[in-house]
């Protein structure tokens, strides 16, 4: 019966390579692919959930693949099933179908009408992987495969300003939540030695003696888990991205953010319940993010003007609801309240769109005038808050990312030649301690791992900010790997080769790859600074397709060796090296966002020149 869960994964992703093979102006044929294959995942699912009901619904676990493996780490791709996934994916599949066979009809003639189709193809298959994955090493494949398939979705009008900018803030703040996952894998590598299996944490007895031993340590690993959940299913203080996702086709809308991806908070607690469940500083912690978020999202959500807001701040509100049924341990309840919740926003949102025209004849409004009485203050001070949506989006700038730019600018002098100047000696003389560290000091083979990982974080951090030239950037970006690779080289005398050549292997030929394209680019006008969109992939799309494929392959995604790198470069350092870990988890949160920055202003966004069609801001 093992054997049979990988065939939900597969069904998806064979569609997904063969509509990338289908003419874009063939409609019929890559609707037919998408709704054949969810139609038959849907099917198999049934059938193979009544098999294992006959059979008293045991728990599932397999140990598919395994990726890479040594004497001291294996990383292997594990599968496995319970009533958590079993709930999960049926409600998925239901509505994907939904979904799919509603854009057949919703988007025909759209200009990308196939790329609409493929995204969700390959988010499917994201969100299978997560929903039948048995350890963090998988869960963080189709995790990543959504958030990314998010910011594809988002920037669907990709010649308007709005969508490509919200789907930069919404895959910012993504990438937070991944970093949290990353610091949780890191941490439990550590203290468990080895690559934990969720059925394994199921075992009371021993998640109860490894908090014993490991408390405070276990503490970071679930708070870290909290706020990747947080990030992902938009609650406090993150609320603020949901309702600016909602610039995407109401179809990927429906299915994102009113079902299933923005719900993936709610599993990944779930699942990892019986770590932190003895835990009543993480339970308190989670029944205060979502009663916090409960209400600010339901005042919030009252007062909105636009219908995909309001829709949006009410199932911010139930998933916060659901975040408290989790903590208490109410879980039966908590998958009911998401399958309720998940099947309501997708019909909502579906609809929205026609309600709008029915009502557009009969529309009016209510002018709330606001007296300035005592009475009536507090009321009117929580209006105004709410219709500003609590500024949460302001404040999550102002605190998240505006320092970091400001440290980025500060080191707006670093020119290409000033990096390649940096790179060339400060690189030499780390390869030359690196290989000869019985004739270098100690305390310099000490300091040199912290010096490299600030100069990594510097490097991101201009390149996060530049505003100038794209392969300054680019430059930096493709330094600051290097600088990376080395620190951790440097950091662990038990630091094999191979493990830098894996995580370099995909690194650079992404760079390369990367850096052809910008410099074609570069030619047609000499003019790819960061100060704008310039929109060329209306002149330049299969550069643009290399140039995104580069990018993805940059920053780690699972198609890539660069995936196993990361992982093997964070099991390399020690959980008393705090110093190390801020700074190559912060290189790594940038790193994403630099990099998909440049995609963005050079390739999507309204043309820059005059003869092209002008859009709308807004979708």
């Amino acid at each position: 019966m093992q054997q049979l869960l990988q065939i939900f994964i597969l069904t998806p992703f064979v569609a997904f390579l063969i509509s990338l093979l289908l003419p874009s102006k063939n409609e019929r044929a890559i609707s037919f692919i998408a709704i054949a294959s969810i139609g038959i995942h849907l099917l198999g699912l049934i059938l193979f959930l009544a098999y294992w009901l006959v059979h008293k619904f045991p728990t599932l676990d397999i140990k598919h693949l395994t990726l890479f493996q040594t004497a001291d780490i294996e990383i292997f791709i594990d599968f496995y099933f319970d009533k958590i996934g079993a709930v999960y994916s049926l409600v998925g599949s239901i509505i994907a179908l939904i979904v799919t066979i509603f854009s057949k009809t919703y988007l025909h003639r759209e200009e990308g009408y196939k790329r609409f189709f493929v995204t969700l193809l390959f988010f499917f298959t994201g969100y299978n992987i997560v929903i039948f994955s048995g350890n963090f090493e998988t869960f963080f494949v189709g995790w990543e495969m959504v958030g990314i398939t998010s910011f594809l979705l988002i920037a669907f009008y990709r010649d308007r300003y709005l969508p490509v900018k919200n789907a930069m803030k919404v895959v910012s703040v993504y990438r937070f939540g991944d970093i949290c996952l990353i610091l949780a894998m890191w941490m439990s590598h550590h203290l468990w030695s080895e690559n934990i299996t969720f059925l394994e944490l199921n075992d009371l007895s021993l998640v109860t003696a490894h908090l014993q031993e490991h408390y405070w340590f276990g503490v970071f690993v679930s708070v870290m888990i909290v706020i990747a959940a947080a990030a992902k299913s938009a609650q406090l203080p993150f609320s603020s991205w949901l309702p600016r996702a909602m610039e995407g086709p109401t179809t990927s809308t429906a299915i994102f953010y009113g079902a299933l991806s923005v719900h993936l908070g709610v599993f990944l607690l779930i699942r990892t319940y019986p770590y932190w469940e003895t835990i009543m500083s993480v339970k308190v912690l989670i029944v205060s993010i979502g009663l916090s978020t409960s209400l600010i999202a339901t005042l919030i959500g009252r007062v909105q003007s636009t219908v995909k807001t309001q829709i949006a701040y009410s199932s911010i509100a139930q998933i916060g609801l659901i975040f408290i049924e989790v903590a208490l341990g109410f879980h039966t309840l908590a998958l009911l309240h998401f399958a309720g919740n998940a099947f309501l926003r997708t019909y909502q949102l579906l609809v929205s769109p026609s309600v709008l025209s029915y009502l557009v004849h009969d529309m009016f409004f209510t002018f709330k005038s606001i007296e300035l009485v005592p009475s009536n203050r507090f009321k009117n001070s929580i209006y105004v808050l709410s219709i500003k949506e609590w500024n949460l989006d302001s404040l999550l700038h102002q605190i998240l990312w505006k320092p970091f730019k400001w440290i980025g600018n500060r080191f707006s002098f670093f020119s290409k030649k000033t990096i390649a100047v940096l790179l060339m000696a400060g690189f030499l003389t780390g390869l030359f301690c690196y290989f000869y560290q019985e004739v270098v000091h100690p305390e310099v083979i000490d300091f040199l791992p912290f010096l490299y990982s600030f100069i990594a974080l510097v490097l991101i951090l201009k390149a996060f900010a530049e505003r100038g030239d794209a392969l300054n950037g680019w430059f930096a970006i493709v330094s600051s790997q290097l600088f990376i690779a080395l620190s951790i080289a440097l950091l662990n005398e038990n630091f094999e080769h191979n493990h830098i050549l894996i995580y370099l292997s995909g690194s650079v030929v992404s760079a390369v790859v990367g850096y052809a394209c910008l410099k074609r680019i570069k030619d047609i006008d000499n003019n790819i600074d960061l100060n704008q969109f310039h929109g060329y992939i209306y002149e330049q799309p299969r550069v643009a397709l290399v140039f995104l494929i580069a990018c993805l392959g940059l920053i780690g995604l699972p198609f890539t060796p660069t995936f196993i790198g990361i992982d093997l470069l964070f099991s390399h350092i020690h959980k008393r090296e705090e110093v190390m870990i801020i700074f190559t988890a912060l290189s790594f949160l940038f790193l994403e966002i630099a990099v998909l920055r440049i995609y963005a202003r050079i390739f999507l966004g309204q043309h820059k020149k005059a003869f092209h069609p002008i859009a709308f801001k807004s979708s």
